[in-house]
């Protein structure tokens, strides 16, 4: 049987899927229940499948597959996305999210298919479950997507197919079933976006920041395959491979990722960066802090190895200690989101392309600096960096941006939503920066009543929340762009459920609490 935790979880789960099918329902409503159900029924297949050790791929241990949490994200974005755009009059956007939604049911039904195909008996309820719920949905699809639009979701599913046999095969142990559904699904629709629009270039369509976060994240990814490759042949802890990793990353950067920009942006991406960076007095300011409080990060590393004695080499920081990094990310993305959003957007891709590159010079003992990464960060490891790579920190960004890069503003006439909407740029900063860090510091120093099955606290909780609401009225009164409407009673309830399901979860709350916040706020 399902443990209680997955019961409370998936109970969470399936009350913000009516919240937002209360606010928002059509045709795909009906495609997202019947997903939703089926899911539940699959993940309790994962579970078993991941405790007798039967799954093709090693995953995460230490937790549960997270399949109907991950099956959600996806297709609710795309659902709140397609009615925002809709009430714009936006229609390109509209289809796009439609596109969305559509892509993330696929994905997440694929998973499903693949878990009840290897499980031994065939389990026949959850068989008819999931050819009823496949049948909602490729019916709805047929009815919905232009020709087109069908192609553009068949390419995102098969691309995931083939990033997922190799990157589960080369990384065992870093993901769960759940958390492999988002990131492997959310690279399969960056890399179907770029080739799409490297396709179909029309000179000044399209802002360049977003091309250049496309083009960052598909060009670190391939830059890693194409590394991992080739380092099964080589000992990448040589002076030779590490000279040849350095140059090949230039090699590849100058004269692959370059070009591949310069197409997109019609102009020298370096002078743009440039540029861009440096356009406003604000912008400089805001870079200088930002050097400071990222020199400030690793004065902590720093300090925290020195403290570590010869005699504790197994010591690890402790949950306070670790959350020292939450508090300087806030302190980094409000200042961003109040005075320029576009400045913390390309900062934050910028970010991402350094973190990943960096752990590719950890993973692959890259000289001169792979083992003192090595050593610094093996200090902050907890028991969800199980597999071959460090990932907490990469998600930790992950989640205090996705916010910002997934924000419609092609749909907000004025650069913010109206009402709760108002506060999705902020969904990282109040889910993890201050719900997440408050309940971890607040629970493990003064908790005392745990929730049933979990190491959580309900102080912990109750504190998260009232600490998101100061957070919203701290908002309210230093920016001026955020207007709630009256939408309060929605951000509460909204804040408390996203907060149960941090308590409950044992996915990585960085990257599942802010997609969810984002969802309720938008919708």
């Amino acid at each position: 049987m399902l443990n209680k935790p997955v019961l409370v979880e998936s109970l969470i789960v399936f009350v913000i899927v009516l919240f937002v099918h209360a606010v928002v329902w059509d045709r795909y409503s009906w495609c997202t229940v019947a997903l939703a159900v089926q899911a539940f029924y699959v993940q309790f297949k994962w579970d078993r499948l991941l405790q007798l050790g039967g799954a093709v791929f090693q995953f995460r241990t230490a937790a549960n597959s997270g399949l109907l949490p991950a099956s959600m994200v996806i297709p609710l974005l795309g659902i709140v996305m397609k009615e925002r755009c809709k009430s714009a009059g936006i229609v390109y956007f509209e289809r796009f999210g439609i596109v969305v939604a559509s892509t993330g049911m696929l994905v997440a039904l694929f998973l499903s298919v693949i878990a009840v195909g290897i499980t031994k008996p065939v389990p026949t309820n959850t068989c008819i479950l999931t050819g009823v719920a496949g049948s909602i949905i490729i019916y709805t699809m047929k009815h919905s997507l232009t020709v087109s639009e069908v192609i553009e979701v068949l390419e995102v599913l098969l691309i995931f197919v083939y990033l997922s046999m190799i990157l589960l095969y080369l990384l065992p142990r870093c993901f769960t079933p759940g958390e492999a559904l988002l990131v492997l699904g959310g690279i399969s629709f960056v890399l179907n976006q770029l080739i799409k629009r490297s396709l179909n270039v029309i000179e000044g369509r399209g802002d360049p920041i977003d091309f250049f976060l496309l083009v960052a994240v598909v060009g670190v990814v391939l830059l890693g395959l194409f590394f991992t490759v080739l380092f099964i042949f080589m000992d990448s802890g040589t002076w030779i491979s590490s000279m040849f990793f350095h140059m090949m990353t230039a090699v590849l950067g100058l004269g692959v990722i370059m070009p591949w920009l310069y197409r997109l942006i019609q102009r020298n991406p370096l002078f743009w960066l440039l540029q861009f960076l440096f356009q406003t007095q604000t912008r400089v300011y805001l870079l200088v802090y930002w050097t400071f409080l990222a020199a400030s990060a690793c004065g902590v590393v720093f300090y925290q190895n020195a403290r570590r004695s010869s005699e504790s080499k197994k010591h690890q920081a402790s949950t306070i200690t670790r959350k020292y990094f939450h508090f300087i990310v806030v302190a980094t993305y409000v200042p961003g989101l109040i005075y320029d959003r576009q400045l913390l957007y390309v900062a934050a891709v910028l970010c991402l392309a350094v973190f990943i590159i960096l752990e590719y010079i950890r993973y692959f003992r890259i000289k001169p600096f792979g083992q003192t990464l090595r050593h610094l960060l093996s200090l902050f490891l907890d028991e969800r960096d199980s597999g071959p790579l460090i990932l907490t920190h990469i998600y930790l960004l992950l989640g205090m941006s996705l916010p910002v890069w997934l924000f419609p503003r092609s749909c907000a006439p004025k650069g913010t939503l109206s009402g709760a909407g108002a506060l999705v740029p902020y969904s990282g900063v109040l889910a993890v920066g201050v719900g997440d860090t408050i309940a971890s510091v607040f629970g493990s120093t003064m908790g005392e009543i745990k929730w049933p099955g979990t190491k959580k606290t309900f102080e912990g909780t109750m504190t998260a929340i009232f600490a998101q609401i100061i957070a919203v009225a701290l908002i309210l009164i230093f920016d001026s762009s955020v207007n709630l409407n009256s939408s309060y009673a929605w951000i509460l309830a909204s804040v408390s459920l996203v907060s149960l399901l941090e308590a409950y979860t044992t996915q990585i709350d960085n990257l599942l609490l802010p997609l969810y916040l984002q969802i309720m706020f938008m919708a």
